[in-house]
C-alpha cells in the first residue's frame, strides 16, 4: 500500500514500536507486527493488530503502572 503520509513510500511487513500515552502513563510495546513504510518509516496496524494492543495497554495501566516497557503479546 501506498503511505498516506509521505505519498511516496509503499508499505512492508515488519514490527514496529508503539509508544501510547495516557493521563500520564507511558506505554511503549515493542515488535508489533505492521505494515511500516520503506521511505518515512510510518506503520500502519491491522484491526486484529490494534485490539490486542489496546487490551494489552488496559491492562498495564489497570496495573497501575507510569512506565512499562513490554513485548507485544500476539
Amino acid at each position: 500500500m501506498k503511505c498516506v503520509i509521505c505519498k511516496h513510500g509503499e508499505t512492508k511487513p515488519g514490527e514496529a514500536t508503539v509508544t501510547l500515552q495516557r493521563n500520564g502513563a507511558v506505554v511503549v510495546l515493542k515488535d508489533v507486527p505492521a505494515d511500516i513504510c520503506d521511505t518515512c518509516g510510518e506503520y500502519y496496524l491491522s484491526e486484529d493488530v490494534t485490539g490486542k494492543v489496546m487490551r494489552q495497554v488496559e491492562a498495564v495501566l489497570r496495573a497501575g503502572a507510569e512506565v512499562e516497557v513490554v513485548k507485544y503479546a500476539a
